[in-house]
């Protein structure tokens, strides 16, 4: 009978850990988050959670980013039709705005660069 709570035990301290313990790439930073408020950011390196999903995190790249605009027609003054290719660079310098401010940031840029 003790062989089993020594099981019960080792899945029970399993599951914490992998619930607690995150690894963030060089490249990137976690915003966390704590019963739904923003809590900071970290990373890189091994990141420890309040477990249990009390603390939630969301990953954010902050490698640069190559997004391809679709080309569009556009009208020039004296009327004449000229078609318009772009390509957008952009890099995420502050991980909580882009997260907290934005629900799609990287859309949200795109559809910036392409109306104004």
């Amino acid at each position: 009978m003790p062989n089993i709570w020594y099981g019960v035990a080792a899945v029970v301290a399993i599951v914490f850990l992998a619930t607690t313990i995150r690894i963030v790439k060089e490249y990137q930073r976690v915003v966390v988050f704590r019963l739904g408020r923003l809590s900071g950011v970290r990373g890189p390196g091994l990141v420890l959670l309040i477990p249990f999903w009390i603390e939630r995190i969301e990953r954010v790249s902050l490698r640069t980013i190559v997004d391809d605009v679709k080309p569009q027609e556009v009208m020039t003054k004296d009327n004449v039709s000229v078609q318009v290719n772009a390509v957008l660079t952009f890099r995420v310098t502050d991980p909580d705005k882009a997260i907290v401010e934005v629900e799609e940031f990287g859309f949200a840029i795109s559809e910036m660069a392409q109306t104004t």
